[in-house]
């Protein structure tokens, strides 16, 4: 059973720092991950992309977060990471953790953490 678990997310004013991590446990050795990323949703909003990082070999980030925020994992300890700086008001939501698997006998399977929620005052 794939398990996600995001931790990190707190109560800071604007300009402070976060740092998210998400535990990861339960892939098979028979799964490459594909993509790792995290994800960020407001009520009444669809859940965006915030940061990724594609099959290892490459980081991407949304426009809004570029320069602020860094996302890195630690295989060995097999978890995600997402370094919040300078947070802005509108960083505020809840922010998920995410893996794109894939396998030659099981196909491509995606997993989702349950969030961590992160507010930031103006």
């Amino acid at each position: 059973q794939v398990q996600l678990l995001e931790s990190g997310g707190d109560f800071v004013q604007a300009g402070g720092s976060l740092r998210l991590s998400c535990a990861v446990s339960g892939i098979g050795s028979q799964f490459t991950i594909d993509r790792l990323g995290w994800y960020h949703q407001v009520p009444g909003k669809r859940r965006e992309s915030v940061a990724a990082i594609i099959s290892g070999e490459r980081s991407i980030y949304a426009d809004s977060v570029k320069g602020r925020f860094t996302i890195s994992r630690n295989s060995a300890e097999n978890t995600l990471y997402l370094q919040m700086n300078n947070l802005k008001p509108e960083d505020t939501g809840v922010y998920f953790c995410n893996v794109d698997l894939s396998s030659p006998d099981d196909g491509v399977r995606d997993y989702w953490g349950s969030g961590t929620l992160v507010t930031v005052s103006s």
